[in-house]
């Protein structure tokens, strides 16, 4: 996080594009943080949406470093209270239009809330929700700026909800360039024995 934020800082930190898949990207983040989440008592579900296109544009490396910092928050702050913690991670297809479309990522948690007034403070460096904060659960107060910086160089844009008690619903919006699939043909899935939990 400090070297990131210095790279920051000195405008040294860029973004790439290149062919990359939404959903192995988001995938890849909840199965990092599927230990974690297991070891904290708490519950990690994934939605992705399916059309969602099979690749795009964009910075699969730092798409993944802001879902990992905003599931790991998510998780932190949903463990340990009186009712069982869940963490949500749903990537929708929100706009498409010829040759781009527009992804919102939403980490949803039912963690302890962040008031008002903390909000404001949020996605400034060094800051968090409040000292207790920093001392009751850790961290350096740069992963949300960081996030924040990173989802702007990629042209989108971060928000928060949030009701103290209530949990947070930190919401991620992020254009892309679709790529050609080619003409490759559909890919084929056999469910045969897939237990499914509705």
């Amino acid at each position: 996080d400090i070297l990131d934020f210095s790279k920051i800082e000195a405008g040294k930190l860029e973004v790439e594009r290149s062919p990359m898949s939404v959903v192995d990207v988001v995938e890849k983040s909840c199965n990092m943080l599927d230990h974690l989440a297991a070891k904290k008592g708490v519950e990690l579900t994934l939605f992705t949406d399916p059309k969602i296109p099979p690749k795009v544009l964009g910075d699969g490396l730092r798409l993944r470093q802001v879902l990992i910092n905003l599931a790991n928050n998510a998780i932190k702050f949903s463990s340990g209270q009186q009712r069982p913690g869940r963490v949500s991670i749903r990537a929708l297809a929100v706009e498409q239009g010829p040759g781009s479309i527009t992804i919102e990522f939403r980490v949803i948690d039912n963690g302890i809330g962040i008031d008002k007034a903390a909000q404001v403070q949020l996605f400034r460096q060094f800051v968090q929700a409040d000292t207790s904060t920093t001392r009751r659960f850790g961290g350096t107060g740069l992963g949300l700026a960081i996030s924040r910086h990173l989802v702007e160089l990629m042209g989108g844009e971060i928000s928060v909800r949030s009701e103290p008690g209530k949990g947070a619903d930190f919401t991620v919006r992020l254009p892309f360039e679709t790529v050609p699939d080619n003409g490759r043909e559909a890919v084929e899935f056999d469910f045969t024995g897939l237990a499914c939990l509705v």
